[in-house]
């Protein structure tokens, strides 16, 4: 097995990609800590993975609580006794508007997807020294061309993929990776949400949306066969981009 007797924390993995990484990491032989705000998802993942014989935490919070996102680690580490890779996968999709921006759903934007994985990442980092582990990002497509529909989505992205460049480096003498991964859209529950935004001027659909060639990037990223691979931002997009 690809993660046999290794222990990973997922946010936002009670729903959508996370859940679906989070068991597949599972069934690979990780025991995972499965974070999310929603109880019955996240039990929901739990249940299926312990369904199959695997090991899984959750873990009950709002991630844009700095506080708790940094607990998180500590509480996982506490449950299993060591943490070897990270997966900050929460994200919301945001304001759509910008000319006449309400800047608390900025506020509300940046501190799921930028804080929440540097409070969680800097809480992690000891941990992940003891093992020389490994840090994945949910970065987007929308990083790398813009999103006309959702501009500080974009801005949100495309700095992580900054930030995951430089932590790539700094802790390079660690012993330990720091990747992005980079999906297109993916009929998710995230998805509607973007899609039904009642600021969005466009009133675009989902079905406006191309899905991403499902693979298991993830997987592969914070698994030992990437032993070679950081600093990266992985493109999933079906030639989306291309």
């Amino acid at each position: 097995m690809r993660l046999a007797d290794k222990v990973g924390l997922v946010t936002a993995a009670g729903s959508g990609m996370g859940r679906a990484g989070a068991i597949r990491f599972a069934r690979e032989g990780a025991a995972v800590a499965i974070v999310d705000r929603d109880s019955h998802s996240a039990q929901s993942t739990a249940d299926e993975i312990a369904a199959f014989g695997g090991s899984a935490l959750p873990i009950i919070g709002d991630l844009s609580d700095r506080a708790f996102a940094g607990e998180i680690v500590q509480r996982a580490v506490d449950h299993f006794g060591k943490l070897e890779f990270l997966w900050n996968h929460v994200g919301i999709p945001g304001p759509s508007q910008f000319e006449e921006l309400d800047l608390s759903l900025y506020d509300e934007m940046r501190e799921l997807n930028i804080d929440s994985g540097i409070c969680t990442t800097i809480a992690a980092i000891p941990h992940l020294k003891k093992a020389g582990g490994s840090i994945l990002f949910t970065a987007s497509t929308s990083a790398l061309v813009g999103s006309p529909m959702s501009p500080l989505y974009s801005m949100s992205k495309a700095g992580m993929i900054g930030l995951v460049k430089g932590l790539a480096r700094r802790l390079a003498p660690d012993k330990i990776r720091v990747n992005a991964l980079a999906p297109s859209a993916v009929d998710t529950p995230m998805l509607d949400t973007f899609f039904a935004r009642p600021d969005d001027p466009r009133k675009l659909t989902k079905e406006d949306a191309r899905e991403s060639i499902k693979r298991n990037a993830a997987l592969f990223l914070l698994s030992d066969e990437a032993s070679f691979i950081t600093g990266i931002t992985l493109v999933v997009d079906g030639g989306l981009t291309a």
